[in-house]
């Protein structure tokens, strides 16, 4: 069995063109392959065996474990998802959503499972407003009216059915048994738990769960969720009907009505899980396949990476190579605010916005030698998503594959557990613009395309995504916010580059989101000379230790990158688990044959 495992001990026509740009593009769909069209057929070869990479060991073990038992990937995808629900309750859980991006290797189909939560029926701007008028931003955050209706669940009763090998409670039997025996509280744990103890002790269900021993949660603590574990049975037994019906649906109503907020039996019963058709591009000989609305991430990558394809990145300096993706970043993070929400509810530029015309016309607005402000790019300010969530990657020995990213937005959500449930609820209401030009969370703005309406999804930044060239297949994705749109990028930009899994896992990491008009960056991100060249281009570099203009200071480090790389080439497969963190793991092996799947 090979394993890896890794710790870390200037003038306005920019501003003309785009508004040009919107008339004039309509015509360039052709350039982007219909959804429809299945990523091309590999050859007959097929990995030399399972790998996964996920934000913790345990969930990497579930996962693999599985496949051991006769699941394909899909299997896995529910065990590691259902097991990260447990043991990082600080990024994910039952009570919050994902995207899961999936490959059948039969059939050589990619789908997109949409179970991104929905606003209940009592979504309303006006619910965020205070006493005076203004904008109740604790409200927006925290407790009940904070949360959304919970879609992770009915992903697993969706995937289970119609994509897995194995029953539903086999694949949930290792989330099971790790809630009701428990498992080590780590650092990060620990630590968000503190930041966020004042809201969590507000409410009697989560002090049940998290004060069980009568104090906070410490690092090497054995923690317990036995409520949890009744939840995730009854949901392995019954399927959708155990969580979204029945005992639990009436517990989540009374835990969120107990608190103030208002949430139906109908709320829960209506939820569905959404398929859609994924974006797909050709950059540099590669089939990029990613996340479509109401995920942000994927327009973003396809207008980036077509604004960037006819530079040769590697070829060039560094402060010249930023500076570039840094400008297509700016552009593409200024279309994300006006355009794109729900496609359910509203009508998203899709074809205009990722096609290759549209790309050359921003940059066409790109000057090589300068930086541009970022109020020349016509508008007003913009929507994001949470900094703790979670991404695993995994092929499996047949060739089918998922990249899945989960959350359930801020650190521990809402904060609110209902009682009896062992459910800690998102604050995912707060990813909608809930009052036209308030910031969220993450000091961000948006607008009409994601104002909040009864059972609709908000615009999310998680980028789940599938690249496929000649010899190579990688699956990819990580937390980490409005942050998460660039990290893919580099990634992908690194796999191009030559880069092993691993090394993806670790690049460096910059990000700049049109608004505010500031590169944030890790602290190794840059050398300074890099940093004062691009200074001289006219940038604001906001590096850790440093507070830009409008900045908040950047992280030491941000995101959590897993990625799993097939080499067709040379028969291998690896993974790549960030090094910023301690308790990921990526982790290969041969594939068990089982006999004819159930």
């Amino acid at each position: 069995m090979a394993m890896i495992r890794t710790r870390f001990a200037s003038n306005l026509l920019p501003g003309l063109l785009l508004g040009l740009l919107l008339v004039v593009a309509p015509s360039c769909a052709r350039d982007v392959r219909p959804a429809s069209t299945p990523t091309p057929q590999l050859s007959a070869q097929t990995p030399p065996g399972n790998a996964v990479a996920s934000a913790h060991a345990l969930a990497t073990e579930a996962g693999l474990q599985v496949m051991r038992e006769g699941g394909n990937a899909f299997d896995a995808a529910i065990a590691t998802s259902a097991v990260l629900s447990v043991v990082e309750p600080i990024s994910s859980g039952l009570g919050g959503g994902g995207f899961f991006l999936l490959h059948d290797a039969r059939t050589g189909r990619d789908v997109f499972i949409d179970a991104r939560e929905t606003a209940p029926a009592s979504a309303s701007s006006d619910n965020y407003l205070s006493a005076d008028g203004g904008f109740d931003r604790d409200r927006a955050e925290n407790g009940p009216w904070s949360a959304g209706i919970p879609g992770l669940p009915a992903a697993f009763v969706h995937i289970a059915d119609t994509y897995g090998q194995l029953p539903l409670a086999q694949s949930l039997a290792p989330a099971i048994r790790i809630a009701e025996h428990g498992f080590p509280v780590y650092a990060r744990f620990a630590r968000g738990y503190q930041s966020r103890r004042a809201v969590m002790e507000r409410y009697p269900g989560t002090r049940a769960v998290f004060l069980a021993n009568g104090r906070a949660p410490e690092e090497g603590d054995l923690f317990r969720q036995p409520d949890l574990a009744r939840t995730l049975r009854l949901l392995a037994e019954h399927g959708f009907d155990g969580f979204y019906r029945g005992d639990v649906a009436d517990r989540l109503v009374a835990g969120v009505a107990a608190e103030g907020g208002r949430w139906q039996p109908e709320d829960l019963a209506g939820y569905r899980v959404v398929e859609r058709e994924p974006i797909r591009l050709r950059y540099h000989g590669w089939d990029v396949v990613t996340a479509p609305p109401p995920s942000s991430g994927g327009i973003a990558i396809a207008q980036m990476l077509q604004i960037l394809e006819p530079w040769d990145l590697p070829a060039l300096e560094d402060a010249a190579r930023t500076h570039l993706v840094v400008e297509s970043m700016r552009r593409a993070f200024r279309d994300r605010t006006f355009y794109l929400g729900d496609p359910d509810f509203v009508q998203v530029p899709q074809r205009l916005l990722t096609s290759r015309d549209y790309a050359a016309g921003l940059r066409a607005t790109i000057n090589p030698a300068k930086a541009t402000p970022s109020d020349l790019l016509s508008g007003d300010p913009t929507p994001l998503e949470d900094e703790e969530t979670t991404h695993f990657s995994i092929v499996d020995a047949a060739g089918n594959r998922a990249a899945v990213t989960q959350t359930v937005n801020l650190l521990f959500g809402s904060g609110l557990v209902a009682p009896g449930t062992g459910v800690l609820l998102n604050n995912e209401m707060d990813d909608f613009a809930l009052q036209p030009g308030v910031p969220n969370a993450f000091g961000v703005m948006g607008f009409d395309a994601n104002a909040p309406r009864p059972g609709k999804r908000p615009l999310s930044s998680m980028t789940p995504t599938f690249l496929v060239s000649d010899d190579r297949v990688a699956v990819l994705g990580t937390p980490g916010g409005s942050r998460i749109i660039t990290m893919v990028l580099l990634g992908i930009l690194g796999y191009d580059a030559g880069l092993d899994a691993q090394a993806v896992a670790a690049l460096p990491r910059y990000h700049h989101q049109w608004m505010p008009d500031t590169i944030s960056a890790e602290s190794d991100a840059f050398s300074p000379q890099t940093a004062a060249q691009l200074r001289a281009l006219g940038h604001v570099v906001d590096l850790p230790g440093e507070t830009a203009a409008g900045g908040r200071g950047s992280s030491h480090v941000w995101g959590n990158l897993q990625t799993v790389l097939w080499n067709r080439a040379d028969g291998t497969l690896s993974g790549g688990s960030d090094p910023r963190n301690p308790v990921g793991e990526a982790k290969v092996e041969p594939a068990v044959d089982t006999g004819p799947a159930p």
